[in-house]
């Protein structure tokens, strides 16, 4: 169990009740445990069989623990409820090596926005040709060199990018980017990028009057996108619009981008995938076309394959209460909070070894960062048990837009990544 899968259903229980001299067994329910209780037993699980306290005695902290193994979980999950799909990671949410390495072992390819990325796969040995080039915004040297590296497919939404594109050699192809805002998405990428369905019509003819392929069409209904109705309209008016252009110019498309979206549970429980993946199945059916259909996810692919350790080194006693300062922070591996605004969950390296913390050994405290700037704070008025200077600290679902969005404010080095492959883990 993942903990993006993390079920919300409460369990039964079992008590018995004397009536009439007779024994009853009668089926109680108690509450549901609420999604931090969740998260903190699947996390005192994985850690102690990572042996993770072992991993920060050799290696320190802070550190991040990056799991390649659960890497291909998420992928596999992904092929599972979607196996129509092409997967291109989005590289963007940890251009690690080792995430490379993996997500190329199992096929899947990959989606860049830069001449540094393009670099990284390069440098790993990945097949550059199948990547999907995603940027709608580039500088001619950076359409030179994706060229010169072998990609050969662009997104595009706006006439002047089409121009720059259009001096290629006619083996290229683009695909044109929607824009289907969605306000409630944690964040919503049509706000900056992606054209109106009447845009996209007239950058369709004008491709055509350029001589430049249009393969098809891509959208992003927003990150952390929990409810699976902006997929279903986003194809629907997609798939529509695709069919009445076919008719209109006689073109032929033949490419659905999907983007990314799915959501991960950071601080609250989110649905499954399948039932996602169900209703975008669905959705895709009703078209009535049979498209080559592209995802493009990041956060799911990799935030649960990395876990945060850090340490208090300084605590303090201030007007609101207690402070303690960690060796890790927004500037650093916890950016996140800072960059998107999603919340990690903190837990206690105490609360991860199965015994019970007594109430009157928890306090409400503040989490801050390293750093002498007073926007450095991790979380406020959180419970946790009283720590004391040189106590850990473990976050989970740290793998995505967290590293890759640190600063070297204060001077401070990156955080460490250590590498694991733990293989299949059973609890």
């Amino acid at each position: 169990m993942t903990p993006a899968s993390l079920s919300t259903l409460p369990a039964p229980s079992v008590r018995q009740s004397a009536d009439d001299g007779h024994i009853v067994r009668t089926a109680a329910r108690v509450p549901a445990p609420t999604h931090r209780a969740r998260v903190r037993a699947e996390l005192a699980r994985y850690s102690a069989a990572i042996g993770l306290t072992g991993i920060v005695r050799r290696h320190g902290s802070p550190l991040l623990v990056l799991d390649t193994a659960r890497v291909r979980d998420q992928l596999h999950l992904l092929q599972r409820e979607l196996p129509a799909a092409h997967v291109h990671f989005a590289t963007k949410a940890l251009p690690h090596p080792a995430v490379v390495r993996t997500i190329a072992e199992t096929g899947a390819s990959f989606e860049v926005a830069s001449r540094g990325e393009i670099a990284l796969l390069r440098d790993a040995g990945v097949d550059v040709g199948r990547t999907l080039h995603t940027h709608p915004i580039r500088s001619r040297a950076d359409i030179a060199d994706a060229y010169c590296s072998g990609i050969r497919r662009f997104v595009v939404d706006n006439p002047g990018e089409l121009w720059k594109l259009a001096v290629l050699p006619r083996d290229i192809d683009v695909l044109v980017r929607l824009s289907f805002p969605n306000p409630a998405a944690r964040c919503d990428l049509s706000t900056k990028f992606g054209a109106t369905e009447v845009q996209a019509a007239a950058l369709v003819e004008q491709a055509i009057g350029l001589g430049v392929s249009v393969a098809g069409f891509s959208f992003h209904v927003g990150s952390q996108t929990t409810t699976v109705a902006p997929f279903e309209r986003a194809i629907r008016r997609t798939t529509s619009l695709m069919s009445e252009l076919e008719v209109r110019t006689g073109a032929r498309f033949s490419v659905l981008d999907l983007g990314g979206g799915f959501p991960i549970g950071y601080d609250e429980a989110v649905p499954d995938l399948a039932v996602l993946g169900a209703g975008i199945r669905t959705a895709i059916a009703a078209g009535g076309r049979n498209d080559t259909v592209l995802l493009e996810p990041g956060r799911f692919v990799t935030a649960t394959a990395m876990t945060l350790v850090s340490r208090v080194i300084g605590s303090s006693d201030r007007v609101d209460g207690r402070w303690h300062y960690l060796d890790d922070g927004l500037y650093g591996s916890y950016s996140n909070v800072l960059t998107e605004g999603v919340h990690p969950l903190v837990f206690a390296a105490s609360e991860l070894t199965g015994s019970a913390v007594p109430d009157a050994a928890r306090e409400r405290a503040t989490l801050a960062g390293p750093t002498c700037d007073s926007v450095d704070v991790i979380a406020r008025g959180i419970e946790l048990p009283a720590l004391d200077e040189g106590d850990l600290l473990v976050s989970p679902m740290m793998g995505a837009y967290t590293s890759v969005t640190a600063s070297g404010f204060n001077g401070l080095e990156p955080t460490p990544i250590h590498v694991i492959d733990a293989g299949p883990l059973r609890f």
